[in-house]
């Protein structure tokens, strides 16, 4: 992005991440990496100005798309290529696996494990294409945790003198007693995380936690809240349950990851206290997380899908701040399954309350990370002043948001920051 370059989208149709409707037809002036102008008129062109324009042809020009909950380190990598394959082969792959979450019309994320640091400043610096990346890096785990991925031959711990490559990569991260966790949320906060994820509760993927348990003491969340806070951001959670979760909150956590097992006096309390649910529309279906047929991880599950509508239309019912996601993990068809998560929750919203989600919604929710954000600016919407991540559309996704299913097709114009990554209308 050069700071004087002009963008200009002409007969444009505008869904601006907030409203209900697409605008009357308007043009958009982007300077730099800022939307400078909306305006019904013509946008006048002086002869000496550098300017990229646009014809949209009614098209549709909304906000880049935000996914709240993503593991761009792992989301496309088979779980066994995690554990056996070369470190550096695998950060080439984690590269073409950010430009390729971008051209699907993702311009941000939050990262919400894994070893993503090197990648967002690679990104940050124009070395690679990828989405704006918000990271919490390895997300923080008690033994027995949902991010403990040692086999039972590692144990007992007090005799084994070698991490294991997950936690020498960065993938997992195990501390126990408040001064452990204090030291891992320090470090985490000294590599430029924006934000702490912790697991409070048991999990799919990993083997030897059930769903149903609580991890971590009151005590322990408090003091990896009060160190997130010293500075300036925020502790998210994983977990599913109403003991899990209502321990977090009353110890200070704002956001809730997944919680598909809650009840409906847990998601009413949320809404009282402003907590935000970032939650995925985990169904069974041709995206469900892979798991060996017949295993207890495959029954954790289907008990989590099951949950799915329920706590949607609670989270809906009481007002719940929700935030959109998709958690893709271990996939090798992640890049393309990603764009299939959204319309999805037409299921239980209207268009236009999924699109919010994906956009002005989840910047809300990236906000939280209030100094420590990474990109400061207005994100999420189209609005003079905004930050310049937007998407072209062949088509109104407020009448057919499966337009957002096949962005290959659909999305003829991708820029991030201003710069342009994909435009078919050349």
């Amino acid at each position: 992005m050069r700071p004087g370059l002009k963008t200009i989208f002409s007969n444009v149709r505008i869904f601006d991440g907030k409203s209900s409707e697409l605008s009357m037809p308007a043009n958009v002036l982007v300077i730099g990496n800022v939307i400078e102008k909306i305006t019904n008129q013509p946008i006048p062109v002086d002869s000496g100005d550098e300017v990229i324009l646009i014809d949209g042809k009614g098209r549709t020009l909304m906000p880049g798309l935000i996914d709240a909950h993503c593991h761009l380190t792992f989301y496309d990598l088979p779980l066994i290529m995690a554990a056996t394959a070369d470190p550096n082969y695998l950060q080439i792959r984690q590269a073409a696996g950010a430009k390729n979450i971008l051209l699907s019309g993702f311009t941000s994320i939050r990262d919400m494990s894994g070893p993503v640091y090197g990648l967002k400043r690679a990104v940050d610096e124009g070395l690679v294409a990828g989405p704006r990346i918000w990271p919490s890096g390895p997300m923080i785990s008690q033994t027995s945790g949902h991010n403990d991925f040692r086999s039972l031959g590692h144990l007992p711990s007090s005799v084994v003198r070698e991490p294991t490559p997950g936690v020498r990569f960065g993938y997992n991260y195990v501390a126990d007693g408040v001064d452990a966790v204090l030291v891992g949320v320090r470090e985490q906060l000294m590599q430029g995380a924006s934000q702490i994820k912790l697991a409070v509760g048991g999990g799919v993927s990993s083997d030897h936690d059930p769903i149903d348990v609580s991890e971590y003491t009151k005590a322990e969340i408090e003091a990896a809240v009060a160190a997130a806070e010293d500075w300036g951001t925020y502790v998210a959670v994983h977990g599913y349950t109403p003991r899990a979760i209502r321990r977090a909150i009353e110890a200070g956590v704002k956001s809730v990851e997944h919680g598909h097992l809650l009840d409906e006096p847990t998601i009413e309390m949320m809404a009282e206290r402003g907590i935000w649910l970032s939650t995925q529309p985990f169904l069974d279906d041709e995206d469900a997380i892979p798991t060996t047929p017949g295993s207890e991880n495959e029954r954790k599950y289907r008990q989590v899908a099951e949950g799915t509508g329920l706590i949607y239309t609670s989270a809906k019912k009481y007002g719940v701040k929700l935030a959109f996601g998709t958690d893709l993990q271990f996939n090798p068809k992640g890049a393309e399954r990603q764009s299939k998560y959204l319309p999805k929750l037409v299921r239980w919203f209207q268009p236009a309350e999924t699109l919010r989600m994906a956009t002005a919604a989840n910047a809300e929710l990236l906000g939280l990370s209030g100094p420590r954000n990474p990109y400061p600016g207005n994100l999420g919407v189209v609005e003079e002043g905004a930050l310049a991540d937007l998407l072209l559309i062949d088509g109104d996704p407020l009448l057919n948001i499966k337009l957002l299913e096949d962005p290959g097709k659909n999305l003829a114009v991708v820029m991030k920051d201003g710069q342009i990554f994909k435009n078919t209308l050349l």
